[in-house]
C-alpha cells in the first residue's frame, strides 16, 4: 500500500478518535485570520478592484498554506508519514458533521425547537433559523449533511490525491473563502465573486462524485436508492449553485421527502414528514455515503499509484 493511502487511513481514524482541534488550534481559524485581515484593507469602491483584490487575497493565500505542506512533502519518508496524517486530518471533518446532526436531532426529540434552531444556525448553515418551523429546521439540517459531505470530506480528499498535501489545504483554503466571502450582498458581491466562482470550478468533480456515491450510500442504508437517482437528475438544477443541489437533490428523493430553503428552492423527493426522524434516516446515508468516498479516494490512490509505476517501468 502506498505512503499516500497510508495517510489517507491514518487521518481518517484520527479524525473519527479525536474528531476537530479545538478553537485557535484548527489551521481553519488561521485562514479565517488571513482572510479577516485582507477585508480590512478591501477597496470600498470600484466592483473591477474589488474583484482583483478578492482574486489576490484567495490566490496568496492557497499559496501562503499550501507552500508547508509542500515543504514537508520533501522529507524523509518516514518524518513525512509522521507530519502528513494530522496535516491531511485537519481539511476535511467527517466526526464533527455528523455530530452537528446529532445534536439538531437530539434537540428535536426533546421537543426543544428554539435549542435546535440555535444549533443548526451554529453548526450548519448560514440562514437565518430563529422564525424557522420544525419542517424547515429539518430541512436545513438535512440539506447541510448532504451539502457538505462534498465540502468536508470529497473535495479535500479529491484533491489530496491528485496533488497531494498542497492541493487539499489550498482547497480548504478557497472553500473557507468562499463560506465567509462568497455572498451576493452589496458589500461582497465584487470582493467574494472570485472565492465563490473557484469554489464552484474545484467542486465540480466531487459534487457529481459525492452525488452518485449518495445513491449508493441510500442503498446501503435501506432508503430508496432510485428516488434518489431520479430526484438527482431531474432536479439539481433547481439550486443556485451549479454543485449543492446535486447532492441535496439525492439525498431529497433517498428520504421520500421535500427539501425547502424558503424563498430560494424547492427539492422534491417525496411526501415524507420532516422530524428528527428524517435526521436520523440522513445520518445513517451519510455514513454509508462517507465511507464510500472513503473506500472511493483509497481505489483512485492504488491505481493511481499503480499507473504511475508501471509508466516508469516502461521502456517507452
Amino acid at each position: 500500500m502506498t505512503e499516500t493511502a497510508l495517510t489517507l487511513l491514518g487521518a481518517v481514524v484520527l479524525d473519527l478518535a479525536l474528531g476537530e482541534p479545538r478553537g485557535s488550534l484548527h489551521p481553519v481559524a488561521w485562514m479565517g485570520c488571513w482572510l479577516d485581515r485582507w477585508w480590512g484593507w478591501r477597496p470600498r469602491k470600484g466592483p473591477a478592484r474589488q474583484f482583483l483584490f478578492g482574486m489576490m487575497a484567495v490566490l496568496l493565500g492557497m499559496a501562503l498554506f499550501a507552500l508547508p505542506c509542500w515543504l514537508l512533502s520533501r522529507a524523509s519518508p518516514p518524518l513525512f508519514w509522521l507530519w502528513s496524517v494530522p496535516l491531511l486530518k485537519v481539511t476535511f471533518a467527517l466526526r464533527a458533521l455528523l455530530q452537528a446532526g446529532e445534536e439538531v436531532r437530539e434537540a428535536l426529540e426533546r421537543s426543544d425547537l428554539p435549542e435546535a434552531r440555535r444549533r443548526v444556525r451554529w453548526h450548519l448553515v448560514g440562514r437565518e433559523t430563529a422564525d424557522l418551523p420544525e419542517p424547515l429546521v429539518v430541512s436545513a439540517t438535512v440539506e447541510s449533511l448532504a451539502e457538505n459531505i462534498t465540502d468536508g470530506l470529497t473535495g479535500p480528499l479529491f484533491y489530496f490525491v491528485l496533488l497531494g498535501l498542497p492541493g487539499a489545504w489550498a482547497y480548504r483554503f478557497c472553500n473557507t473563502a468562499d463560506s465567509m466571502w462568497g455572498y451576493r450582498t452589496p458589500e461582497k458581491e465584487y470582493l467574494g465573486k472570485f472565492a465563490a466562482r473557484a469554489d464552484d470550478v474545484l467542486n465540480w468533480i466531487p459534487a457529481r462524485l459525492t452525488a452518485l456515491l449518495l445513491v449508493a450510500g441510500a442503498a446501503l442504508a435501506r432508503e430508496d436508492p432510485r428516488g434518489a437517482w431520479h430526484t438527482l437528475w431531474s432536479q439539481h438544477r433547481r439550486t443556485a449553485s451549479p454543485n449543492a443541489g446535486w447532492t441535496m437533490s439525492a439525498m431529497a428523493g433517498a428520504l421520500g421527502v421535500t427539501l425547502e430553503k424558503r424563498g430560494h428552492y424547492w427539492l422534491e423527493g417525496g411526501s415524507g414528514p420532516l422530524d428528527a426522524q428524517t435526521i436520523q434516516r440522513a445520518l445513517r446515508v451519510v455514513r454509508w455515503t462517507m465511507a464510500l468516498v472513503v473506500g472511493t479516494t483509497l481505489l483512485m490512490t492504488l491505481l493511481l499509484s499503480g499507473l504511475i509505476a508501471a509508466i516508469g517501468s516502461s521502456h517507452w
